[in-house]
């Protein structure tokens, strides 16, 4: 089961990601878009990350829909309404449970990733953030860990695309050879998701090992 706090590390390993990359997607988006994909988003998940440590949502509903009523009030251009939707909407799905399964964090994915296209008006094919959200929430029918791959996938198949929506369908032809930088920072989006089960896959692991130790502890010391 996954709680609020998973979804806040989430949001902070998602943040921490874009820091580490924002320089990369911004020069993605020069040949292609206005030069500040990087810049508008590292600004956008700061503040998700510092408006949930001032609120502290108890839901992972919660979580996501800050974390996207965020993103649209602090991220300029289309991307802050695009990774506004997916997360409102994701958490939309969630509800008020204060803790939700695997499944559900899926079913919620495939909800938001709905909206974005509808809200975009766009496809997989047409060089968009889709491009790797589309495949990488298919993944998670596997893991998260192939969803992550997928995404990566989907957005290196961007490079030869050429754009049919958004500000890099304005260039046409010249969008071709170019990494869509939306796609990609989605990529980070469920990399740092599938980071973040690891760690806590781990933990879990380790508190099981540590509770298997203290059993055969108690049994030797009986026995004896």
């Amino acid at each position: 089961m996954r709680d609020a706090e998973f979804f806040r590390r989430w949001m902070a390993a998602a943040a921490a990601a874009v820091e580490r990359e924002a320089d990369r997607l911004t020069e993605l988006d020069s040949p292609i878009g206005d030069a500040d994909h990087g810049s508008n988003l590292l600004r956008g998940f700061t503040a998700v990350v510092r408006e949930q440590e001032a609120e502290r949502p108890e839901q992972p509903g919660a979580v996501l829909q800050l974390a996207g009523r965020t993103l649209i009030s602090t991220v300029g251009g289309a991307s802050g309404p695009l990774y506004g939707t997916l997360l409102r909407r994701a958490g939309k799905e969630l509800g008020t449970a204060a803790e939700v399964t695997d499944e559900q964090v899926r079913e919620a994915l495939y909800a938001g990733v709905g909206a974005v296209a509808k809200l975009g008006g766009a496809a997989p094919g047409d060089k968009t953030m889709l491009d790797s959200l589309v495949p990488g929430v298919s993944g998670l029918a596997t893991s998260y860990r192939a969803a992550a791959e997928a995404a990566e996938n989907g957005a290196l198949a961007t490079v030869p695309m050429q754009a049919r929506k958004g500000r890099a369908s304005y260039l046409g032809e010249r969008s071709i050879g170019h990494q869509d930088p939306g796609a990609t920072s989605s990529a980070l989006l469920l990399a740092a998701l599938a980071d973040v089960v690891d760690a806590a896959d781990v933990d879990v692991a380790d508190a099981s090992d540590v509770a298997d130790a203290s059993d055969a502890s108690g049994v030797t010391e009986e026995e004896s």
